[in-house]
């Protein structure tokens, strides 16, 4: 018979990305089509040397447990932990802020992020949106940047993403590296597997003490301990374990431990399926624009009268008000975890009401609910490691105008 037919390693066909899923258990099987002919340059067995069917008989040999005479186990299909996670976490933020709110002393003017119920976001983090679909966002679990142009990289929890915008990107987390090339082709590996898939139904599958190739025209070759598989997709193919030889000459006929006896052609092994595209990244839309009036603009410490050296402050702000013609906002008090819930919670709630008075008293004619949260919706921590931070409260300190976006 002949010798074991030897086939060059694929290679991938484009440069490596730069480096950049997941710990999910899910599987996805690459599947596809088989082919419908042989490859030209899988090795067969020369016909001078097989068999003839006449001659051959079918006595009592040995079989693969589960198999016919002849037969055995396919080469597999590859298995790769669910890739679904390149697609859905990585969104980014988008804000179309009017021109027409420019910042003032003491003001800072933002997007706002609703959730689901429309509920002004608050606590999760800062963004920093241009209006064009592109910008940043810092959270306490990691940072986002979007270019705008459905690209964009993402560091969440140790896990960077990054998105090239056309279905391909890299994604790292602890000992596992992904690149998808965007074409249907990739590579995965995790310390303990590794995947390549080609895209052309062809690629390489290693874990400890298996390996696979799939050669994409219906060959292929299985390793697992002291079994060889190889399938040459015309129908022949050798089976190697210990005590059992098999080789299945694709004609009708076959040779097992040395006796030649009756088989089947062997099933071509199905091509494989591709790395699914990463999604882009797309614009989120905001809910609205936040005015943030910072800690000390506007009160004194532990005070709800707002400070006679404020009057321009919310005349601007009450300007801006007038000329966009804001038809209603929401005003919201918050302070920091120092001293009493209640306290805090009342606390919030009278500079809230001072801030709707001080406004329309300015000429602000727009329907303005006044809410105070108390501690409750921390834009930063008040503490860090157990030990107090004041920066962190400052910042926690801060009366904000929610503009809900016109619908």
């Amino acid at each position: 018979m002949s010798t074991t037919q030897q086939r060059a390693p694929h290679r991938i066909r484009r440069g490596a990305l730069t480096t950049a899923t997941t710990t999910a258990l899910a599987v996805l099987v690459l599947t596809g089509c088989s082919p419908a002919a042989p490859s030209a340059g899988a090795k067969k067995t020369p016909a001078s040397t097989a068999p003839s069917a006449a001659a051959a008989a079918k006595p009592a040999v040995a079989t693969v447990p589960g198999y016919d005479v002849g037969q055995f186990p396919p080469v597999p299909l590859f298995r790769l932990p669910d890739l679904g996670l390149l697609s859905g976490s990585a969104d980014a933020f988008a804000i179309e802020v009017d021109k027409s709110f420019a910042d003032v002393p003491g003001v800072t003017v933002s997007p706002a992020r609703c959730d689901d119920g429309g509920k002004v976001v608050s606590g999760a983090g800062s963004a920093m949106l241009y209006g064009d679909g592109s910008g940043n966002y810092t959270g306490p679990d990691g940072t986002v940047q979007n270019f705008g142009d459905g690209s964009g990289v993402s560091t969440i929890n140790g896990v960077t993403i990054e998105n090239f915008g056309d279905g391909s990107g890299n994604y790292t987390s602890g000992s596992v590296r992904i690149q998808n090339f965007g074409d249907g082709s990739g590579n995965y590996a995790d310390g303990r597997i590794s995947v390549e898939v080609f895209g052309d139904g062809s690629g390489n599958y290693t874990a400890p003490g298996i390996r696979i190739q799939n050669f994409g025209d219906g060959s292929g070759n299985y390793a697992a301990g002291s079994v060889r598989i190889e399938n040459f997709g015309d129908g022949s193919g050798n089976y190697a374990a210990p005590g059992l030889s098999i080789q299945n000459y694709g004609d009708g006929t076959a040779k097992v431990n040395g006796t030649t006896v009756r088989a089947a052609k062997l099933p071509a092994v199905a091509r494989l399926g591709s790395f699914p595209p990463i999604a882009a990244l797309a614009p989120v839309a905001s809910c609205g624009t936040t005015i943030t009036f910072q800690d000390g603009v506007l009160f004194d410490f532990d005070r709800a009268d707002i400070r006679a050296d404020a009057e321009k402050t919310i005349s601007a702000v009450a300007q801006v008000l007038i000329a966009q013609k804001v038809a209603n906002a929401e005003i919201s008090g918050h302070t920091d975890a120092i001293g009493d819930d209640a306290d805090n919670q009342d606390l919030s709630e009278r500079r809230a009401r001072s801030v709707v008075a001080a406004l329309q008293h300015a000429g602000a004619k727009t329907a303005m609910d006044p809410v105070g949260y108390g501690e409750t919706r921390p834009v930063a921590p008040n503490e860090i490691d157990g030990q107090d931070d004041p920066a962190g409260r400052q910042l926690n300190r801060r009366v904000e105008i929610f503009i809900p976006a016109a619908v």
